[in-house]
Order: C-alpha cells, then sequence, then structure tokens
C-alpha cells in the first residue's frame, strides 16, 4: 500500500490578499518560509521515500525547506502536482470577480482548466507513485485547489468543505480497492506561530 502526504503550500502575500494564484507563480512570504520551516521539523521526525513537488516556487520552495530536514529525501519537481490554472480570475479577488462578472461568475467560461484535466494528470501521478513506492511513503507537495479536487476523487462520497490550511499536512493511504484518508488538514506543527 502507498502512502501518500499532500502538503499545501507555505502562505503567500496573494492567499493573504484573497487572490486566485492558479498559474501564476508568487513566492513565499516570510511567514509563508517560517510556516514551511516548522513544518520541516515536524515531518523529519516521519519516515518519507521522497518528496515530489509542484515547479511553482511557493510549494517547490515549502519542498526545499523540507528537504533540508529531511536529507534522506530527494526533492523531485513533477509538473503534474502544479495548481489549476485559472484563467481570466487569476490575479483577482472574489470582490474582483464579482464586479467583472456578477455573481454568477463561477458558472462562466473563464478559461480555467478543466477539472477533467487535473485529475487526470493527478491521478497520473498517483499510479506512477503506486509503482515506485508499492509499499513506500511519499510526500506531495503541491496547491489547496489540485490536492481538494484529487482528494474527491481519491476517496469517493467524500466533500472537504473546509479550506486546506497552507502547509496542511494530508494523508491518504492507497489501496487496491479501496483508499483510506488517515489525517485531514492537519497544521499541529504551526502551533507556535499561532502563540
Amino acid at each position: 500500500m502507498t502512502t501518500v502526504g499532500f502538503v499545501r503550500h507555505g502562505v503567500t502575500a496573494w492567499n493573504k490578499q484573497g487572490r486566485a494564484q492558479g498559474s501564476t507563480d508568487i513566492p513565499l512570504d516570510e511567514e509563508g518560509i517560517q510556516m514551511a520551516v516548522h513544518a520541516a521539523e515536524r515531518f523529519a521526525a516521519d519516515n518519507w521515500d521522497a518528496i515530489y513537488t509542484s515547479p511553482w516556487q511557493r510549494a517547490k520552495r515549502t519542498a526545499e525547506l523540507i528537504g533540508q530536514e529531511m536529507t534522506h529525501a530527494e526533492v523531485i519537481e513533477d509538473r503534474r502536482l502544479r495548481e489549476r490554472a485559472g484563467g481570466l480570475i487569476e490575479g483577482t479577488t472574489e470582490a474582483d470577480r464579482l464586479a467583472k462578472w456578477g455573481p454568477k461568475w463561477k458558472q462562466l467560461d473563464l478559461q480555467g482548466e478543466t477539472h477533467e484535466s487535473v485529475i487526470t494528470r493527478g491521478m497520473s501521478f498517483i499510479e506512477e507513485m503506486q509503482e515506485r513506492y508499492p509499499d513506500g511513503r511519499v510526500l506531495a507537495v503541491s496547491h489547496g485547489g489540485f490536492i481538494k479536487r484529487l482528494l474527491t476523487e481519491l476517496l469517493p462520497g467524500t466533500t472537504y468543505e473546509e479550506p486546506l490550511g497552507n502547509t496542511s499536512l494530508t494523508i491518504v493511504k492507497i489501496g487496491e480497492h479501496e483508499n483510506l484518508c488517515e489525517l485531514f488538514n492537519c497544521t499541529d506543527h504551526l502551533q507556535q506561530l499561532k502563540s
């Protein structure tokens, strides 16, 4: 059974402003770097075989900081883990979208990547991890929108309304016939930053 730990990247300035990032390559801010350092300290205590990361710098930097604590695990860039491209909404806030396209903006074709495209590349990644690490543990550092979409595919019948926290860890055991969510949206490692 392959275990995949999904990690959302650390926080960015656009996260704080409520701006859609998508494929826009926004870096971590100072707080995001600190979040990643705390995540790294926590994950280092676990036994992970490899760290895969989206190429967008907010995820890649998070993965690199985790990799500094887990020197036995290689950091590998994988384009399949990138965030869903947001099309025309990238860089906008909810207020911007309401002003520009009205309250039904989500029903419009705003040239974002389709759900099917995200799932196709996400499941391709999962299948490769099952082949490479049949009894292994892999961290996948990615993005909130991508991770949530993939979770709905891996865990049918489940809905996750709450947003994924920055540097949160969600662990899914990938079985032959059924998958199991062992941990969801855990940010215990950030308690020091909150106090």
